[in-house]
């Protein structure tokens, strides 16, 4: 069986849209464990993912609301991380 390439894209997308929505999974069990609400790293590496994957796939289907809603989210997961990064090797310093 062949696929065609807007099947592809599809898949691009939904696969983009799985690893987004997993990243409130990867929270909601997180949180359960630590029993309180807690965002842990790992969800912003999905948001990155996902976010990337959708951004991809928005270029592709040349939607510009798609596309600004995932470039702007990128920044902000990308931050995120950056602050994250931060304040690890601050600890270690101190």
């Amino acid at each position: 069986m062949r696929l065609d390439s807007a099947t592809l894209w599809l898949i691009l997308g939904f696969v983009g849209q799985a690893v987004f929505t997993g990243r409130f999974v990867l929270q909601w069990l997180y949180s359960e464990f630590k029993k309180r609400s807690v965002i842990p790293v790992g969800f912003w590496y999905l948001s990155m993912l996902g976010s990337s994957l959708l951004l991809v796939y928005a270029i592709y289907r040349q939607d510009p609301v798609f596309i600004a809603g995932q470039s702007f989210g990128l920044v902000v997961y990308l931050r995120n991380l950056q602050l994250i990064n931060r304040q690890a090797k601050s600890l270690k310093e101190s």
